[in-house]
């Protein structure tokens, strides 16, 4: 590819709004969500015990139901994430980081549709989500939304 002037000022804009989102208040606010995040002992302690009974899990995934300790591994993250999740500190930073992933997605979706309404963006932090909504590539014609 050649650069041309064209393709240096889009380069430039890209990097204005690189630095506008790393202003805004919702990078702020998942930036000290990290940071509070990180110097909890119990929510790291709660994290890595999650991520502990997550990497059993995935060995027993292997054999399914046949394993014997299925039941109780499938109990055990549920319990494990459920117990994560509703600290005050992890539930504070999942939703800072939703929202700074509704800020990218919306920006996307805006440069996108600002070519065609055609073009695939994320959505709700997939990616290539249609933007008729249902999700299956078919542009919404398909009426399964």
């Amino acid at each position: 590819m050649i650069a041309t002037t064209e393709t240096v000022e889009i380069l430039d804009r890209c990097e204005n709004l690189g630095q506008i989102v790393l202003q805004s208040d919702v990078y702020e606010q998942y930036i000290q969500a990290k940071e509070e995040l990180e110097k909890d002992r119990e929510a790291q302690r709660l994290i890595k015990g999650f991520q502990d009974t997550k990497d059993h899990y995935e060995d027993v995934q292997r054999f399914g139901r046949y394993h014997p300790d299925y039941n109780t591994i499938m109990k055990d993250v549920r319990e494990k994430k459920r117990e994560m999740d509703m600290h005050d500190r992890v539930a504070t930073y999942k939703i800072a980081e939703r929202n700074l992933q509704k800020l990218l997605d919306e920006i996307s979706q805006i440069v996108a549709f600002s070519i065609s309404e055609q073009i695939k963006v994320p959505k709700d932090g997939m990616l290539f989500q249609d933007s008729g909504g249902c999700g299956c590539g078919s542009g919404g014609g398909c009426g399964c939304s």
